[in-house]
């Protein structure tokens, strides 16, 4: 279990470390993030109706995981009013003062978007490891991008590598803080509370494919194909139930 917990853990916070090392070395291509965005959107969806919210359902009752997805997904429409999450094109070019606020502004958005997702990964704690490592790989994949969003344009007003490596990773940190926290939760919560909150994870990870994920994919892709990215990230959860 230990084992289990710490590949988890890794994982949780791959992404943005990993996304804010290629934002100050290399930029990969605008078609390989949005390809990558779109599985990860593929992924979140599956896991959230094949995995999330029949786990809810089987915790509490319908009305219960129904309440569950509705406040979730209310909670990141309320952060968004408040912080908005937002993905500047990867390859928009912005001077001064105006790309230092866009940097600034991606970093603390993104910062705080992280816990909830750090929450949501902890759902293996009542749903077995292996959809928490499949949440966390997919929202692993889905901050790679987020990563560069953040380092490139702090790395361009900075001109400092390392310092901009380090500054953007810290958004790793809620993450694993919300981990922690809901992972600890989950021991002292009635059955109809951890349903309710698998209900609302699942309503996030909706709400955070819906209004992001997808469109972002979307944003400058005229041929569609990034539509199969997001199939196959659904068939590989799929798979996954052969494991």
């Amino acid at each position: 279990m230990e084992n289990s917990l710490l590949v988890i853990v890794v994982i949780s916070v791959l992404g943005p470390i990993l996304g804010s090392l290629l934002g100050v070395l290399i930029k990969p291509s605008e078609r390989f993030i949005y390809n990558m965005l779109a599985f990860a959107g593929g992924v979140m969806l599956a896991i959230s109706f094949l995995e999330l919210i029949p786990e809810s359902i089987h915790f509490s009752s319908i009305w219960v995981a129904v309440g569950g997805i509705i406040s979730g997904s209310l909670l990141m429409f309320g952060v968004d009013r408040i912080i908005p999450h937002i993905h500047p094109g990867l390859s928009q070019k912005k001077q001064g003062k105006s790309l230092k606020k866009t940097a600034f502004y991606l970093l603390i958005g993104i910062f705080l978007h992280n816990f909830p997702e750090g929450m949501a990964i902890a759902v293996g704690a009542v749903s077995g490891v292996k959809v928490s490592i499949t949440v966390a790989l997919a929202i692993a994949v889905h901050n790679i991008p987020e990563g560069i969003c953040t380092s490139a344009p702090y790395y361009q007003v900075s001109k400092k590598r390392l310092k901009s490596f380090l500054v953007s990773s810290t958004t790793a940190i809620p993450i694993l803080i919300g981990f922690l926290f809901a992972n600890q939760l989950y021991q002292y919560i009635s059955n109809d509370f951890i349903g309710f909150i698998v209900g609302a994870t699942a309503g996030l990870m909706i709400y955070i494919t819906a209004d992001e994920i997808i469109p972002s994919s979307c944003c400058k892709n005229t041929d569609h194909k990034t539509i199969f990215s997001l199939i196959t990230g659904v068939l590989f959860v799929v798979l996954l139930g052969l494991i």
